[in-house]
């Protein structure tokens, strides 16, 4: 078999509003347990533990819109709406007061979780990719631009998430446990970052149970919508 010819840059793109080009996703980071309602709702892990990162693939990557096949080896697939950070200038062990200037961006994202695998991975002591790492598990919406932004969306923006237009999930971004500056300088501290990373920030209470021809709509204040349909 011959080697196919490695491509010569990033093929996964993300939309940025008022843009003529997509921006190349790098990496993408994942904040686990960061609202104390959801750590509550899940029944797992002590209040008091720091939130901690996991990574999917790049290629987990869809955009507004996508049809996102309903995975295999799951009986438990949910959702889980997170405010999404997109680093434009990279650095390593970046203070956290200096942080905000690393932004490039912000989007909504949706986690999607195979919570089964996931819970069985815990419980075993393994790590969870088998339960977040897969195939069209990141979905990610248009990237809006720090600079058109007010600076409340960091400290206080609202997440909203319909299935099927019941509301299943709100919170403010108050109600983080490590909040976005914080994330940041602690992420630099374990891994240099670089532009286009992703960093889905964790999500609150409210997650649940998607099954094929559920339509998923996620929003944040001041940023494009995220529709996914489940088939």
């Amino acid at each position: 078999m011959t080697i196919p010819t490695a491509p010569t840059s990033n093929p996964v793109q993300i939309l940025v509003a008022g843009q003529p080009t997509s921006l190349p996703v790098r990496r993408i980071y994942c904040v686990g347990r960061n609202y104390v309602d959801h750590i509550r709702e899940m029944k797992e892990g002590d209040e008091r533990d720091a939130p901690f990162f996991f990574q999917k693939p790049t290629d987990a990557v869809v955009g507004d819109g996508a049809a996102v096949s309903y995975p295999s080896a799951t009986s438990d697939f949910q959702y889980e709406g997170e405010l999404v950070i997109v680093i434009g200038e990279g650095g390593r062990d970046i203070p956290v007061e200096a942080s905000v200037d690393h932004i490039f961006g912000f989007a909504v994202g949706i986690d999607l979780t195979r919570r089964d695998l996931q819970r069985e991975l815990a419980r075993a002591g393994r790590p969870w990719e088998a339960g977040k790492s897969f195939d069209q598990s990141a979905p990610v919406g248009t990237v809006t631009r720090m600079a058109d932004l007010p600076a409340s969306l960091v400290a206080d923006g609202e997440l909203s998430l319909w299935v099927n237009d019941e509301l299943r999930q709100h919170c403010r971004f108050a109600q983080m446990i490590w909040k976005v500056p914080e994330i940041v300088s602690n992420l630099s501290a374990q891994y240099r970052l670089e532009f286009g990373d992703l960093i889905y920030t964790g999500t609150p209470a409210g997650v649940g149970p998607l099954v094929p021809g559920d339509r998923v709509r996620a929003a944040i204040t001041g940023l494009h919508d995220l529709t996914i349909t489940i088939v």
